[in-house]
């Protein structure tokens, strides 16, 4: 099986490449210096060079609050670069699996949010990536649209290894106590993706670690885990302001995987765990 992997150079892309090498797919990674996603005839020739019987869209423009002042950029990979992708799959006939987000929700209420339930985004980052959402389900039959928040892998900048770094030189922090979602690993979510490939059960799905927790309890197993001794005072959303509004549940129901046949992440803490380890042997 041929598949071509954007975000090649982020966390997810680069996970997903290394367990498909693993499985002995043809996998092709690309970043923003193989392929700018955002040029519909660039695209359009690379899919159709390439043919591939997949495409895993991992590339996106994430950074949340510097969405809100560069709308143009953030609109231009995460709408016009998700529908040239989706219709250049259409025309080799490749299955498509699309990245999205908990960022689709408003964010309220503390129930756990399905798949059926009405995305309605606050912020310029999850209209973006929700107005991916519909255009993949509009321009291609075959597609896969997975839901994540909270991520983190060895290729790139995470919340971890920011409280990490902090630890260096803090033994004291502040970290916002009343979001609640869970994390997830792209070592373990990449998994997932090529277990959905090779299969036909298409549709939207919520893929993140089990478990929930706010930021705060997670900076907490994070110190303890890796053995920091660092006191986390836990504050409100309203004591630390950002630009884009984020929310405060982004708990999302994951019974659908198990409904289809799929495998649940493991714990956030068990990810967490072996992470740790990953970033440790990695200084070594």
């Amino acid at each position: 099986m041929k598949i071509i992997v954007t975000g090649f150079s982020g966390q997810l892309g680069h996970d997903v490449v290394v367990e498909g090498k693993k499985r002995g797919f043809d996998i092709v990674g690309i970043g923003q210096k193989e392929l700018d996603i955002t040029d519909e005839k660039k695209v359009t020739t690379f899919v159709q060079l390439q043919k591939p019987d997949a495409i895993i869209h991992c590339a996106a423009y994430t950074a949340v609050d510097n969405a809100e002042d560069n709308k143009e950029a953030c609109f231009a990979v995460n709408v016009k670069g998700t529908k040239y992708l989706a219709s250049a799959a259409k025309e080799v006939d490749a299955k498509f699996i699309y990245i999205s987000t908990d960022y689709v929700f408003e964010g309220t209420g503390t129930d756990p949010f399905t798949e059926d339930d009405s995305a309605n985004p606050v912020g310029y980052y999850g209209l973006t990536k929700y107005e991916g959402e519909k255009l993949v389900q509009s321009l291609i039959d075959n597609f896969f649209i997975i839901r994540i928040s909270w991520v983190f892998g060895i290729n790139g900048n995470n919340f971890i290894k920011t409280m990490l770094r902090l630890s260096e030189t803090r033994d004291e922090l502040s970290v916002v106590g009343d979001q609640f979602g869970s994390p997830t690993y792209t070592f373990d979510l990449a998994k997932l993706l090529l277990d959905m490939v090779v299969t036909e059960k298409y549709g939207i799905y919520h893929a993140s670690n089990e478990g929930f927790t706010n930021w705060a309890e997670f900076a907490k197993e994070i110190f303890k885990v890796a053995g920091k001794s660092v006191r986390v005072n836990s504050i409100s959303t309203e004591e630390y302001p950002t630009k884009a509004i984020r929310p405060k549940n982004s708990r999302m129901s994951k019974d659908k995987l198990e409904a289809k046949g799929f495998k649940r992440l493991p714990s956030w803490q068990d990810a967490l765990s072996r992470y740790v380890v990953e970033l440790q042997n990695e200084v070594k």
